[in-house]
């Protein structure tokens, strides 16, 4: 029971509140909320004190209140609005935010502000535990994107971080609720039985609630309220003295119009609000608790807000027996399909009750548990929690592969190979081995043989040796080689990463493979061209020696044969026959021997060669599309590893 001091306040109140609400109600058909915003800066934004407000009420006296341009409003203004603010104003509480940068204020308070009992009470330090980390992980993710991803894509996260930073920067001691439902569900009523005043209008005239209206238990929430845009004049103290009021310090709760309205406006303010808050009462009732535009478009986007979310099911007593059960379970029911988790034996998730707000049947149990939501004081970091949870669920097709993504080492030396292939590393390898061969031929060859070749060089026109065709493309690189080279091991390093980096990695092989032609042109004439004198093994000396020798027998057994013939020397045909013979097959068996013994550093010749161009084209190509291919994995890779953070995955 109330004292009669209080019974007799809340008969003024009653018979006064709900004129000067059903006026409020009328004068913001109007008004949007950019109005909105612009009335919440320039009126009254504090609250009469409760001795003033209780001592207004128990007289029946009231004075009139000056409006902005300081005459009389002529009307009683029922001594619940709030008090002028300081004319200096309140800071802002959005703190500059631009663009991602939602984080810049997280760990910081509110500057040198008012002295005024009003100003903005900051929580006074960063968000603790995990929800640090994943905003820190949230503003670095962003960061790391912002030249990948479109700006679209970011949009939601973006938003979440500056709402982070601007309710950090507000009071922590108030706990921001609001009140929403379809036409007729009965929400401004069960408004004014939980501040036991009749601060909302309530009727039959649809729609009833035009603008959101706010009920604080304790002051120093006019930051808060700033934020939703709540001009000053529908903002309210419940009745001085109530049944409640100390257990449901802190808490501010807001009527919003009804999210079915036929009014834009209206729909567009219980969006922009429920944006805002900490929490909210969703209330329903027999008739539209299963209607689809609620599941639809907000408990379904909004499961993952379960422990902020309370749904009340009102008017059950207009069900007769047990029928609130059935309609109860129902209602669990389906918000079980939702996808919401119930807070039910013990677990954390959505509360379920049923209420009459006109007889007040479960009113003190809601209030009840209302007193204990917000004395925990953590519904606004449960509020960004789930806020970042959603936001990474929208993310995750951005930065989540599918398999294990990169460039291995066999695609690296794959598309070494094709580049090896394409500027001609194997042609230029065996060409430096013919060549070598060829001047083992010409150093251990016989002389009769090297004079035949003179000989047939002089019968060439311009006296020029014949030159063995050399095996070239129809360009010196094969540009179209290069070019498919650099495709195949885009789409490999691409192969299963979200589409934005994998168009990313495409686009620097694009970038890379712009000169790659040119540039692997330029190697296939320094790096492959063999040089003028090849080095000569040790025994080449001895190989010659052994050739000259074999032809001075040669020369030796003819110029004795001569002798013999012309009568110098002794008769003897035997001797030098065998001595010419010596020679002539010596020579041969030299010049064999020696290509025999020039096969295995002529192949290793060719072969280095071969891996000097070879490893050329692949330094190429790993500075010009390999390198920049890692760094978009590399950045791939560190996105990555916030985003987990930020979604509290293990992968």
């Amino acid at each position: 029971m109330k004292s009669g001091k209080s019974m007799e306040s809340g008969e003024s109140g009653e018979s006064i509140e709900s004129g000067q609400s059903a006026e409020s109600a009328e004068s913001d058909q109007s008004e949007g909320p950019d109005e909105a915003a612009a009335s919440a800066a320039s009126e009254p934004d504090a609250f009469a004190s409760d001795e003033f407000a209780s001592a207004a009420f128990a007289s029946g006296e009231f004075a009139s209140v000056p409006d902005e341009t300081g005459t009389s409003a002529g009307s009683w203004d029922d001594g619940l609005i709030a008090r002028r603010a300081t004319e200096k104003g309140s800071p802002d509480g959005l703190g500059g935010l631009d663009g991602f940068s939602g984080l810049d204020g997280l760990d910081g308070t509110l500057g040198a502000g008012s002295d005024d009992a009003e100003a903005h009470t900051p929580i006074g330090g960063a968000y603790g535990g995990s929800l640090r980390v994943r905003l820190d992980a949230l503003g670095e993710l962003l960061g790391l994107s912002r030249t990948r991803l479109e700006g679209s894509v970011l949009a939601e996260a973006g938003r979440v971080l500056d709402e982070a930073s601007a309710r950090q920067r507000l009071s922590s001691r108030h706990t921001v609720v609001a009140i929403a439902g379809a036409t007729g569900s009965g929400k401004s009523t069960l408004f004014n039985a939980l501040a036991e005043v009749p601060i909302s209008e309530t009727g039959l005239r649809r729609p009833t609630t035009s603008a959101p209206i706010a009920c604080v238990w304790s002051d120093g929430a006019a930051g808060l309220l700033d934020r939703l845009a709540i001009p000053g004049r529908l903002r309210r103290k419940p009745l001085a003295g109530g049944d409640g009021d100390e257990e449901l310090h802190g808490l501010v709760l807001v009527d919003l119009p009804d999210h079915d309205s036929a009014v834009v406006r209206h729909r567009e303010q219980v969006d922009r609000v429920l944006a805002l808050v900490d929490a909210v009462i969703w209330v329903v009732d027999p008739e539209k608790y299963a209607d689809a535009a609620l599941h639809e478009r907000y408990l379904r986007p909004l499961a993952g807000h379960a422990e902020i979310t309370f749904v009340v099911l009102n008017q059950i007593d207009r069900l007769p027996g047990d029928a609130a059960d059935q309609v109860l379970d129902d209602l669990r029911r389906l918000l079980d399909e939702d996808g919401m988790a119930l807070g039910e034996h013990g677990e954390p998730g959505a509360t379920v009750l049923a209420v009459s707000a006109l007889s007040g049947h479960g009113v003190g149990e809601l209030r009840e548990l209302l007193g204990r939501f917000v004395q925990e004081r953590t519904a606004a970091e449960r509020r960004l929690s789930a806020d970042v949870d959603a936001a990474a669920w929208r993310l995750r097709s951005a930065y989540v592969a599918e398999g294990r993504a990169g460039l291995g080492e066999r695609s690296r030396e794959q598309f070494a190979d094709r580049l090896a292939w394409a500027v001609g590393a194997v042609a230029a390898g065996e060409a430096a081995e013919r060549a070598w061969r060829r001047n083992a031929g010409r150093a251990c060859g016989t002389p009769w043989l090297r004079l035949w070749r003179w000989y047939e060089s002089t019968r060439m026109p311009g006296g020029q040796t014949p030159r063995p065709p050399a095996v070239v493309e129809e360009e010196l690189t094969a540009r179209q080689r290069v070019e498919q080279a650099v495709r195949t091991v885009a789409e490999e390093a691409s192969a299963g990463l979200p589409a934005p980096w994998a168009h990313s990695v495409r686009e620097a092989a694009a970038r890379g493979a712009e000169g790659l032609p040119e540039a692997l042109d330029e190697l296939a004439v320094t790096a492959a061209t063999p040089s003028s004198r090849p080095p000569r093994p040790a025994w080449w000396p001895a190989a010659v020696l052994a050739q000259a020798s074999m032809t001075l027998l040669q020369i030796f057994g003819a110029l004795w044969l001569v002798g013999q013939i012309v009568g110098v020397l002794e008769p003897g045909l035997l001797p030098p026959v065998l001595v010419m013979l010596a020679g002539i097959i010596g020579g041969p068996f030299v010049e064999w021997a020696c290509g025999a013994a020039a096969m295995g550093p002529a192949r290793r010749y060719g072969q280095d060669a071969e891996r000097r161009l070879r490893e050329a084209a692949a330094a190429c190509g790993r500075a010009r599309v390999l390198d920049p291919i890692s760094g978009e994995l590399m950045r791939y890779r560190e996105v990555r590893e916030q985003y987990v953070t930020v979604s509290r995955t293990g992968g």
